[in-house]
């Protein structure tokens, strides 16, 4: 089986790794940047480099790892050139927008929307891991317009990467992802834009940051060419969970300003809540 892989990124890369050792399959990568191309041949991420005309032809399972407003915009264009027996899938973190533009189409059959929740807030080839999406979650989007073969062919790729599959309709799916996902991410680049407005002193910064304040900007690392697109193409959604979390952060500093430490404990103990949904991971 031949797979294609559009976009040498993390997430790209990273299901190119586990896929390269699997027996019967070839990996080939696409990629406008050249650099990206020689380091995923060098890290081994794929085995061959291709055009994407030649992958098109070539595939029996095209993957777009690229972001998502490029998504939208290149997947019409491939359903249009692929053969019968070719599968497409893609890994973008909006699904609702990337289907409607295919909803009609008449190769849409060939289509199967998936979303794996894995990654890191690294980027590029050599960001690539090695059993990223071990015992992680894929969500497959209106899988009742792909048919049978194609859902089957991509949920066996995804299996075969230590991955389990769910269904959710797109919007159910960029709404979740806008909560547990996306506003922890606006989150993340918002508290490293206060601590840079207030704290002047870097080193004091580097000395003085704690493995909490760490691990809660660790995703203001992450790539902006990625998440600008993201957070567009959810809005609505991602928006409304940003109205609520400026409300409980409002909540917060009147706690703080009334010095009513009653309050801030209730917020606190209201918040704790999430240790039992949490837990279910573990039980």
């Amino acid at each position: 089986m031949k797979i294609s892989i559009v976009g040498l990124g993390l997430i790209g890369g990273s299901i190119g790794l586990g896929l390269v050792k699997q027996l019967n399959v070839k990996v080939i990568g696409v990629d406008v940047n050249e650099e990206h191309c020689e380091k995923a041949l060098k890290l081994g991420l794929v085995h061959e480099i291709a055009s994407l005309d030649k992958a098109i032809k070539e595939s029996d399972l095209i993957v777009l790892a690229i972001p998502v407003d490029s998504i939208e915009n290149l997947l019409p264009r491939i359903l249009d050139r692929i053969s019968d027996h070719t599968v497409v899938t893609d890994v973008g973190s909006t699904k609702a927008n990337i289907c409607k533009a295919v909803k009609d189409h008449p190769n849409r059959c060939q289509y199967v929307a998936a979303h794996p929740l894995a990654g890191t807030e690294y980027s590029g080839p050599s960001a690539a891991v090695e059993g990223l999406y071990i015992g992680k979650k894929n969500i497959i989007c209106e899988s009742e317009l792909s048919s049978n073969d194609a859902l089957d062919l991509v949920k066996r790729v995804f299996t075969s990467l230590g991955m389990s599959n769910d269904l959710m309709t797109a919007d159910a799916h960029d709404r979740h992802m806008a909560y547990v996902s996306h506003l922890s991410h606006i989150s993340s680049f918002t508290l490293s834009l206060t601590v840079l407005d207030i704290e002047k002193d870097e080193n004091q910064i580097f000395n003085l940051a704690s493995t909490g304040f760490a691990s809660t900007v660790r995703l203001a690392k992450s790539s902006p060419k990625t998440w600008a697109p993201i957070f567009a193409k959810n809005k609505d959604h991602l928006s409304k969970a940003l109205g609520q979390y400026i409300d409980r952060l409002k909540e917060f500093k009147t706690a703080l300003d009334m010095e009513n430490q009653n309050a801030s404990v209730a917020l606190m103990e209201e918040a704790n809540d999430i240790k039992r949904i949490l837990k279910k991971d573990k039980n």
